[in-house]
């Protein structure tokens, strides 16, 4: 698959990249060690593409992604992706996950009974974890059973995907977050 150019945007987590053909986005990558180790990230996946400005269909995703990842609520159900190259199980974990609102979480079980197999968790897991467009593809936001984080295949693994459902106020299991109340009032926290 050969995109036509790619672009590193400035991001709350660090430089992101993004990659983009006719069809639509082709990848996003999230932060790497900084922004030399994202271009030769880029260049070895897509070899033909060149460092570019983004045209406005690609610039309005990155300033959505950004808007995001800072906290604020952004749909990004608009934002056309090239799934030319995804395996057609993968495209359809991708379009469950994509309706998942920022701040909510599913299973893997839940979205396997969604896509009408129960037994499908772990194929839900490995398409997630080859998943071209985190963020878009929100797959921070499936967790694995009892409410624990499951994997991550980002550079930071869980950590990473710990740190996007906090930007989203997400709820992990039971505990209490920092959002959470009495009264109305934030919990306090420790000096």
């Amino acid at each position: 698959m050969s995109a036509h150019a790619f672009a590193l945007f400035g991001t709350a987590i660090g430089t992101m990249a993004i990659a983009w053909g006719p069809g639509g986005i082709m990848s996003v990558r999230l932060p790497e060690a900084d922004a030399d180790a994202q271009r030769a990230r880029m260049a070895r996946r897509f070899p033909d593409a060149d460092e570019d400005l983004p045209p406005p269909g690609v610039d309005l995703a990155i300033r959505d992604i950004t808007r995001l990842i800072a906290g604020e609520p952004v749909d990004l159900l608009r934002i056309t992706l090239d799934m030319t190259e995804v395996p057609e199980f993968n495209a359809r974990v991708y379009a469950v996950a994509r309706t998942i609102p920022a701040g909510e979480t599913r299973t893997y079980g839940e979205v396997a009974r969604t896509l009408g197999d129960a037994g499908a968790a772990r194929a839900v897991g490995a398409a997630l974890g080859d998943n071209p467009f985190p963020v878009i593809v929100p797959c921070h936001r499936v967790l694995a059973a009892n409410g624990r984080t499951g994997g991550f295949s980002a550079r930071g693994g869980v950590a990473t995907k710990l740190r996007l459902l906090a930007i989203e106020q997400a709820r992990i299991g039971s505990s209490p977050t920092l959002f959470d109340g009495i009264g109305g009032l934030p919990l306090a926290v420790g000096h």
